[in-house]
């Protein structure tokens, strides 16, 4: 929380479409937790279903340029003109995320899966250099912005910012990607699964070049991001099976998790073989 509310603190000032937080606190007495009260922003979240002024091919296509337009114009905040220099550092940013997320996925293993161990090997062997650093928002996807209720095309905020850092931008272009295409195998497809394959919406490849366009940024490596991502999304789902694996959680959506994780592993790994 407290992370949160120093980097909302410091982006609110620079890119509006950050809520402004008011108040934190860090005395657990008052609510049991630190918490933080920032600005109540008002429109549409779209998760699971569309509301009606979305229902057009031309209101999804709009839609999906206004996003991927946020995500560029959030890259091209200049850090360190705007005094942001001093929330992360930059260098080497790939490189311990990859490094981390595999330290999870073998701390919540619960079964053989060569895949996701030869993706691990393959993103550590595959690394990145360091561009020049952006903000990173580290989970950048169509439920984490709102809508204005009255144009749907136009965003008016971007939230959850917990995961924010100082680094690669396309890390942010590969999460996009891998939440806009199913997460889920065909046969578990249920309210989780993403809206954007429905007509309208951009293509991957239409996202990709869009970004390219807007940001002027070289994307040519942007198999490598997404296949990192869809290994995060993985981890993250084995994470919860874990949980359910173990008894500290009895919901039963959990019990075919592994499924998922497989699936995504499987969809990673292609991508690995055609970057």
């Amino acid at each position: 929380m407290a992370r949160e509310f120093r980097w909302l603190s410091a982006m609110h000032c620079v890119f509006p479409l950050a809520p402004e937080p008011y108040l934190l606190c860090e005395d657990a007495r008052v609510i049991g937790s630190v918490f933080y009260a920032m600005e109540r922003r008002r429109g549409i979240v779209v998760r699971t279903e569309e509301p009606p002024a979305l229902a057009t091919s031309a209101a999804r296509r709009r839609l999906s340029e206004s996003l991927i337009d946020t995500l560029a114009d959030l890259h091209a905040i200049d850090v360190y003109a705007q005094g942001l220099g001093t929330l992360g550092k930059p260098a080497g940013f790939v490189e311990r995320q990859v490094r981390g997320w595999s330290d999870r996925w073998h701390r919540s293993q619960t079964s053989p899966l060569p895949e996701m161990d030869a993706l691990a090997e393959w993103l550590r062997d595959h690394l990145p250099g360091d561009p020049a650093p952006s903000v990173v928002h580290g989970d950048f996807k169509l439920d984490n912005v709102m809508l204005d209720d009255h144009d749907t095309g136009r965003i008016v905020a971007v939230f959850d910012w917990e995961m924010s850092a100082l680094g690669d931008p396309l890390v942010d272009l590969g999460i996009l990607l891998a939440y806009w295409s199913p997460t889920a195998p065909p046969e578990q497809r249920d309210a989780l699964t993403t809206i954007t394959h429905r007509p309208g919406y951009l293509m991957p490849q239409e996202l990709v070049a869009r970004y390219a366009w807007r940001s002027g940024r070289d994307v040519s490596n942007i198999r490598y991001y997404e296949t990192f991502a869809l290994f995060k999304i993985a981890v993250v789902i084995q994470q919860i099976y874990y949980r359910y694996v173990r008894g500290q959680t009895t919901d039963s959506r959990f019990a075919t998790f592994d499924a998922r994780v497989a699936y995504l592993a499987r969809h990673a790994s292609h991508l690995a073989e055609h970057a």
